[in-house]
C-alpha cells in the first residue's frame, strides 16, 4: 500500500463523512424519540400485554451492549431469516431502538412526575384522556424531560461511531480510511475528535436553549 500525504480532497471526504453521521443522528433521534414517547404513553395508560411487551424490549435494549444490538441485525438476524439488510438500513434500525428505549425510560419518569391531583381535577371538569394528555400532561412532561433528553441525545450521537464497523462510511469510517492512507493517527482522530465534538456541542446548545424556553413558558402559565 502506498502511504500519500493529505490533500485538500480530505477535508470533502471527512465533510461527507460528518454530514452521514449528522444525517443518521437526526434519523434515528427523531424515530427513537417518537417511539419511545408512545411507549411512555402506552406505559401511562396500562395498555394490556403491550405495556408488558414494551417493558421487556427496553430493558433488554437497555441492557446489551448497542455493538451486539448492531452484530445481530445485521449479520445474525438476516442470516437466520435469510434476508438482506444495507448497513445503512441496519444502523437505522439499531440506533432507533436503542434510542427509543431510553426515552421511554426518560418518558415514564417525566409523566410520573406530573401530579395526579391534576390529571384527577383535569377529569372532573370533563376533559377527555386525549385532552387530559395534550394539555396537561404533555407540557409540563416535556419541560422536564428536555434536560435528561438532551444528555442522551449527546451520548447517542458519540454512539454513531460504531456503525463504521459495518461498512457505513460515516465520521468515524472515513477517519479510519484516511488513517490507514496517511499513518499519522494523532492529526487525522484529533480532526475527528473536533467534528465530534462541535456537533456534540451544537446539539447541547440547542438542548439547553429549549429547555430554557419551555420552562419560562411553564412557569409564565403557572404549571
Amino acid at each position: 500500500m502506498r502511504y500519500t500525504e493529505f490533500t485538500p480532497f480530505d477535508l470533502w471526504l471527512l465533510t461527507q463523512g460528518l454530514g452521514v453521521t449528522i444525517g443518521l443522528f437526526l434519523a434515528t433521534s427523531l424515530l427513537g424519540v417518537l417511539i419511545g414517547v408512545v411507549w411512555g404513553v402506552i406505559r401511562f395508560y396500562r395498555v394490556p400485554v403491550l405495556t408488558q411487551l414494551i417493558t421487556f424490549v427496553s430493558e433488554i435494549l437497555k441492557n446489551s451492549p448497542v455493538l451486539v444490538q448492531l452484530f445481530l441485525v445485521f449479520f445474525g438476524f438476516p442470516g437466520l431469516l435469510k434476508m438482506n439488510v444495507t448497513p445503512v438500513t441496519a444502523a437505522l434500525i439499531t440506533l432507533s431502538a436503542n434510542t427509543a428505549a431510553f426515552v421511554y425510560v426518560i418518558a415514564v419518569s417525566a409523566i410520573e412526575s406530573i401530579g395526579r391531583d391534576q390529571i384527577e381535577a383535569a377529569r372532573v371538569f370533563g376533559l377527555t384522556r386525549w385532552q387530559v394528555l395534550r394539555h396537561v400532561i404533555a407540557p409540563q412532561a416535556a419541560a422536564f424531560s428536555i434536560g435528561p433528553l438532551t444528555a442522551l441525545l449527546v451520548n447517542q450521537l458519540q454512539v454513531t461511531s460504531l456503525i463504521s464497523v459495518i461498512g457505513v462510511m460515516d465520521l468515524a469510517k472515513i477517519g479510519a480510511n484516511l488513517n490507514l492512507r496517511t499513518l499519522k493517527p494523532f492529526i487525522v482522530w484529533t480532526a475527528v475528535g473536533i467534528l465530534y465534538y462541535l456537533a456534540a456541542k451544537l446539539v447541547a446548545m440547542l438542548g439547553s436553549a429549549l429547555e430554557k424556553r419551555l420552562r419560562a413558558h411553564s412557569a409564565f402559565r403557572g404549571l
